[in-house]
């Protein structure tokens, strides 16, 4: 017996109508999901602040002092005592120092032999190369000519610095090095005073002042047969070495 199939049986015949439909809700289902939005709920929170109706403030004990109540006034005496004895004061008159009209201008005026004019000797400083007799380090007195006992006198000072030389270590760690100009008075009494230096660093100007104030006393130099004050100027020279 030969099968016939049913026309209405046929699987096939609406399958492309159920695609589009299928497809449809796919797509529409997408879209939808892609613009769905969420939104986060927010937490509420609630504060009371609880205030008291009355504030009751308890006041701090405190304490009266109680003071004595001043003493009563000193009363005068019922019965006043005259003393017979009285000494009189002899007052003091003080005269005016202001002019009047009737005082003359030439009673004010001093009269010049009652001023006294002191003179007010100035010491002269005389340089150490054109003193007459310059001064004389320990050592060289018995040089007989003024030019030998000069000539010993600047040797004595360049052996002064070279033996009490000494390079300080801050200078030696920075490398400073340079010539120093010192100059120095050489007053009366034969002392060294008035010290002034000038050179490239305050550390070296330093040591060059410990140096010179290290100078022994000397025979003072004379202008015109008396003591005078001699200005004498050296320049010290601070150079390192290379090992």
């Amino acid at each position: 017996m030969e099968l016939k199939k049913n026309p209405k049986a046929d699987l096939n015949r609406s399958s492309g109508l159920y695609f589009v439909i299928g497809l449809s809700v796919v797509l529409f289902t997408t879209w939808r999901l892609l613009e769905l939005k969420t939104y986060e709920e927010g937490e509420s929170f609630t504060q009371m602040i609880q205030v008291a109706d009355t504030m009751d403030e308890e006041a701090p004990m405190t304490e009266r002092l109680r003071t004595a109540p001043p003493p009563p006034p000193p009363q005068a005496p019922t019965v006043i005592e005259i003393a017979e004895d009285f000494e009189e004061v002899q007052e003091s008159v003080i005269e005016s120092t202001e002019s009047s009209q009737e005082m003359r201008i030439e009673d004010a005026v001093v009269s010049l032999e009652d001023i006294e004019v002191g003179e007010e000797v100035e010491e002269e400083i005389v340089p150490f190369a054109v003193i007459e007799n310059a001064p004389v380090f320990p050592g060289c007195e018995d040089l007989a000519s003024e030019e030998e006992r000069r000539v010993c006198f600047n040797a004595s000072v360049q052996k002064h610095i070279k033996d009490n030389f000494i390079y300080p270590e801050s200078a030696l760690e920075m490398g400073l090095s340079g010539r120093v100009f010192v100059t120095f008075v050489i007053g009366p009494d034969g002392r060294v005073t008035g010290i002034r230096q000038r050179g490239p660093d305050r550390i070296l100007e330093k040591e060059a002042v410990r140096i010179i104030s290290l100078l022994p006393k000397m025979k003072p130099g004379k202008q015109r047969g008396k003591p005078a004050r001699v200005n004498y100027s050296i320049p010290i020279t601070f150079k390192m070495q290379d090992i």
